[in-house]
């Protein structure tokens, strides 16, 4: 007889060690859940605050990669008199997610552990690490790469008759409508790892939905990219797709396998 077993041990569905789910009430499943949003709003709280001791540093650190592409003497602007002060808190929101971050997982890892079974809870460390370094990693992809060249791209249309001066608002609501979403994406591999470890997904189930994966991808790509142009579109595309097969690779190095159990 066959049963599915991870790399790392059994999965055998009559293992005693594993508690049932689901043990909670509605009601008590509710307030478990409201008690992980206040914590991890306190943690962003505190984040913010610890940001908005130094601001200016981190201002100027979310657009300095637009302002390398800015054609000489041109600024950045802001036309709306509270428009360069709701910036600054939205930065200081951002920056305080970002240092929160680790304390937020743990919080999101305490709101799933009552449905895990005890040998899945093991992985407590490993989610936060994970997910942590996918949220910073994606974040920094963005701030480097995906919105620099974003802003290159559309400043090469300055000319002389053309001057590019973009405003705060937009400038900030396109950096961080682009940092949530690869934020986001780049949670894909440790989302698959988990997954594998369940027995939810294997390699070949991931391989087989490729070519559906690439248009999901895009459709995505084309909704987050402001202008919706191809450049733009295959700039987030392609760190997904590059995503999706590092997860096919991870679904089969941790995915279930079939072994014998002697009868």
């Amino acid at each position: 007889m066959a049963v599915t077993a991870g790399r790392f041990g059994s999965e055998d569905p009559e293992d005693p060690e594993r508690p049932s789910r689901f043990k909670f009430s509605v009601l008590e499943q509710l307030e478990h859940v409201r008690k992980r949003i206040i914590n991890s709003a306190i943690a962003v709280g505190v984040g913010v605050v610890v940001a908005f001791a130094v601001i200016n540093p981190i201002v100027d650190f979310v657009f300095k990669p637009i302002r390398s592409v800015l054609p000489p003497d041109s600024k950045l602007i802001y036309t709306v008199p509270g428009e360069a002060f709701s910036v600054y808190v939205t930065i200081a929101l951002i920056a305080g997610v970002v240092l929160a971050s680790p304390f937020i997982m743990y919080q999101v890892w305490r709101l799933i552990a009552p449905a895990l079974y005890l040998k899945e809870k093991r992985f407590a460390v490993w989610f936060i690490l994970m997910t942590t370094a996918g949220f910073v990693g994606g974040a920094a992809f963005n701030h480097y790469v995906a919105f620099k060249m974003l802003m290159v791209f559309f400043a090469q249309f300055n000319s002389p008759n053309l001057r590019f001066l973009p405003r705060l608002d937009d400038v900030l609501d396109m950096y961080t409508r682009m940092l949530l979403v690869l934020g986001i994406v780049f949670q894909m591999p440790t989302l698959v790892f988990f997954l594998a470890k369940m027995g939810l997904v294997t390699a070949r189930f991931l391989a087989k939905q490729f070519k559906y994966a690439i248009l999901v991808i895009f459709i995505v790509a084309a909704v987050v990219t402001p202008s919706g142009d191809p450049y733009n579109q295959t700039i987030l595309a392609l760190p997904m797709i590059g995503l999706y097969l590092l997860s096919i690779g991870i679904a089969w190095i941790f995915g279930p396998v079939a072994i014998k159990r002697p009868e």
